[in-house]
């Protein structure tokens, strides 16, 4: 067996000794091996790819499990084995909770080494070619990793959160009617916003989520006021509906919940609709106002609408796509259009707005509300809000 075949192994021990005797039986199994002293160097060798990490745990300044932590923030595959001289059930307890392969107490066999480094390279490669295989399916929201390494990072991403704001324009007054505020990462592992809100419906942790965009939206709005006839739609996952701070006293945006539509996406579905009535009517007696986004992509049926009576609904990119292309989905729109007319909803949104004929075309078909690249991309609190519309003229 190669070097190559083998793997390639980051060692990682403050004991001189130590290293010298991993740097002699790793690569006498076919390891290509390099070390490290203490934690801050290793950060440094994993700018160079390897295929597991060996670490002592006890090192002064970055210890193993602030390496692991850092580790899994780099990398959701790289398998990472801790090592210690000095077991307690709390560095156990981490180890597990931050996603390590293996918890060795030593001393340890050459023979245990060396069959847990082997186990933990095939692991790396095996979740890298699994990564690969999802990429090119299209399974994005499968490539979250297992929950111990998804839990280190979304806490990364939390504190590096921040909203975007697109543009709806009414495009027959020629003017920017509302922003929608949307979640973006510029740093990490999750920086999709589906990946973000994949992970925390993976970690139950989608209230807090949800609690963190609405406190850095209303501190948006406290630094960026908006002008007082514009609004404002924040996504609202169908769980939060549960969550009693949303529409009540501490909710961040209740004192901007005149100008405030919470969208529900159609996409999840509403497991119980009797649960989330109280949540509706909480909302709408705060003021808030209720949007059914992505209409015409999930599988929401008369009983979401019924249960829900949104005031604004929202229909899905997937339907404006091309649309002055075709007849049929021109007939669709129509009819959701005059639908949401019948059903005394008083606005109606066409999403996904890219080109000159959609846009209009869709005023052709009765829409007058517009969000789409056309009229502006997801940008920094408000910063188009006095070139949206120029930027959609012909």
């Amino acid at each position: 067996m190669t070097a190559h075949d083998a793997g390639s192994i980051l060692v990682v021990d403050d004991d001189a000794a130590m290293l010298k005797t991993y740097a002699a039986i790793l690569p006498a199994a076919g390891f290509s091996v390099r070390t490290a002293s203490n934690g801050k160097e290793a950060l440094a060798l994993l700018a160079s790819p390897c295929d597991a990490v060996l670490s002592d745990i006890h090192m002064p300044g970055l210890d193993g499990l602030a390496l692991l932590k850092r580790v899994r923030q780099l990398d959701l595959d790289l398998q990472v084995v801790l090592i210690t001289g000095e077991p307690n059930v709390e560095t156990a307890i981490k180890a597990v909770e931050f996603g390590a392969l293996r918890y060795l107490t030593k001393p340890v066999t050459a023979s245990t080494v060396v069959q847990t480094m082997a186990d933990a390279v095939t692991m790396t490669r095996l979740s890298r070619t699994k990564r690969e295989a999802l990429a090119v399916l299209g399974g994005n929201e499968q490539e979250l990793g297992d929950r111990a390494a998804l839990e280190v990072a979304f806490d990364a991403l939390l504190p590096r959160l921040r909203m975007a704001y697109q543009p709806i324009v009414d495009w027959r007054a020629r003017r920017v009617w509302a922003y929608e505020a949307l979640i973006r990462v510029d740093a990490g592992r999750l920086r999709e916003p589906t990946l973000i809100v994949a992970a925390a419906e993976r970690l139950d942790r989608t209230h807090e989520l949800g609690r963190l965009v609405r406190a850095t939206i209303a501190n948006d709005l406290a630094a960026v006021p908006l002008p007082p006839d514009v609004h404002l739609f924040v996504n609202l996952h169908p769980t939060e509906l549960l969550d009693p701070h949303v529409g009540g006293p501490m909710d961040p945006l209740i004192s901007h919940a005149s100008r405030t539509v919470y969208e529900i996406t159609e996409r999840k579905p509403i497991r119980s609709l009797d649960a989330v009535r109280p949540a509706i009517a909480r909302l709408k007696r705060s003021g808030f106002r209720i949007a059914v986004d992505d209409l015409g992509a999930g599988s929401a049926g008369l009983s979401m609408f019924a249960a829900i009576e949104p005031n604004v609904m929202k229909i899905d990119i997937s339907l404006i796509r091309h649309i002055d292309e075709s007849v049929t989905m021109q007939r669709v729109v129509r009819s959701l259009i005059e639908l949401g007319r019948d059903l005394r909803i008083t606005d109606v949104i066409v999403e996904g707005i890219e080109t000159v004929s959609e846009r209009d075309t869709s005023a052709m078909l009765g829409a007058d509300l517009m969000q789409g690249f056309l009229f502006g991309r997801a940008e920094p609190p408000f910063a188009k809000a006095d070139g949206a519309v120029e930027q959609g003229e012909t």
